[in-house]
């Protein structure tokens, strides 16, 4: 797995965030390399204010901060974190971090966007550029050729304006684009619909998954939670827009809860569902993390994760993996790890080497799901 990136006569070691000694993905791709080799044919005026979105883990920001004033926009903390440890570790100038929740700068002479895997989080992002941005200022985003469809062009011309495509290259595209002067549609920054068999109606910022309705293992684990505040320190991991975080505090009265996703967006919307659907929500914390990164040792009695199975546009369970093995370290004797998968995954196995033989049992289980519950020995 290679992490020296050379090109042009520069430079960079990256790392994915966050660092794991047998990594076998890269922290850029070929992607970032033909945005870099765009502007090298045509380049940006020395001390551009550049607005970055979405940057994975830094490449781009890396490489910008040399001649640059860049601005970095992600919803990933993990993103974010990546690009610090990068930055940091190649001596890059310094640049300003936004979180996706932040409102975008009004003075960019150019912006690069990494197309997101969401259309709604896309066409969220396409508005606030043409909402903060002055007309005529350059838009250049890149993915692989066979994500850009004639409705991500459409979108773009939409929202902002005149919009054209690169010929591929290592199998991505650029997209090229600017802010326009004409009418567009306003953009809600939230969706809103009911779950009536559990008298909720939530709200949903643009990143977050499964945005317009429940997932079906969210559904399935809704009816299986705890309730009677036995547990008095619970953890909803990955909480996406906090739905199971509601149904915890609404069965658990007098517990306390912690809601951690590394979505700023989807962290924004937990505090918002709480907000609107719990009596008590002084009791809960709302935090973007990395998994349970930095969470002090055995201090919590039940973690409850609905664990993803990609970052970014990756595929991968490592993140799954570290989800297991964080709740694991935080929980103490006889604490309780309730996790919903999907069945083929395997997470039975994963949990019985981590916790022990013995200490994992099957709660519930359907066509497509199994709901685990793993305690912690002593």
């Amino acid at each position: 797995m290679k992490t020296e990136l050379v090109l042009h006569d520069q430079q960079f070691t990256l790392h994915r965030y966050p660092k794991r000694a047998s990594e076998t993905l890269q922290a850029w791709d070929a992607g970032d390399e033909y945005v870099i080799n765009h502007f090298i044919e045509t380049p940006l005026p020395l001390g551009s204010k550049v607005l970055i979105l979405n940057d994975n883990f830094g490449a781009l920001s890396c490489w910008f901060s040399h001649e640059h004033h860049v601005y970095l926009q992600t919803d990933s903390l993990v993103s974010q974190k990546g690009a610090q440890q990068n930055l940091l570790l190649n001596q890059c100038n310094e640049i300003t971090l936004l979180h996706s929740t932040d409102a975008m700068p009004n003075d960019i002479d150019a912006v690069i966007m990494q197309l997101p895997k969401s259309n709604r989080f896309l066409t969220w992002q396409l508005h606030q550029l043409k909402t903060h941005l002055n007309p005529e200022t350059p838009v250049v985003a890149v993915n692989k050729a066979n994500a850009i469809h004639t409705s991500t062009l459409k979108l773009f011309e939409k929202h902002l304006g005149e919009t054209r495509t690169s010929l591929a290259w290592k199998k991505h595209r650029l997209v090229f684009s600017q802010v326009g002067d004409q009418a567009t549609p306003i953009v809600d920054e939230k969706t809103t619909w009911d779950v009536p068999e559990h008298n909720m109606q939530l709200n949903n910022l643009a990143n977050v998954y499964s945005g317009e309705s429940l997932d079906l293992g969210a559904r399935f684990i809704l009816e299986h939670l705890p309730q009677g505040s036995k547990h008095k320190n619970i953890i909803d991991l990955g909480c996406g827009n906090g739905v199971l975080s509601v149904k915890l505090g609404r069965n658990n009265p007098l517990s306390t809860i912690t809601s951690v996703d590394e979505s700023f967006m989807a962290v924004e919307s937990a505090r918002m569902n709480v907000t609107a659907n719990v009596d008590n929500p002084e009791r809960y914390t709302f935090l973007a993390n990395n998994c349970l990164e930095d969470f002090k040792k055995d201090s919590y009695d039940l973690v409850v994760c609905n664990p993803p199975f990609h970052q970014q546009n990756t595929v991968t369970d490592h993140i799954a993996w570290q989800m297991f093995c964080d709740a694991h370290n935080v929980l103490e004797t006889a604490g309780e790890l309730l996790v919903v998968g999907n069945g083929h995954l395997g997470y039975l196995a994963k949990l019985t080497r981590l916790f022990g033989k013995g200490r994992v049992s099957v709660v519930a289980s359907n066509k497509k799901f199994v709901i685990l519950s793993a305690k912690k020995a002593s």
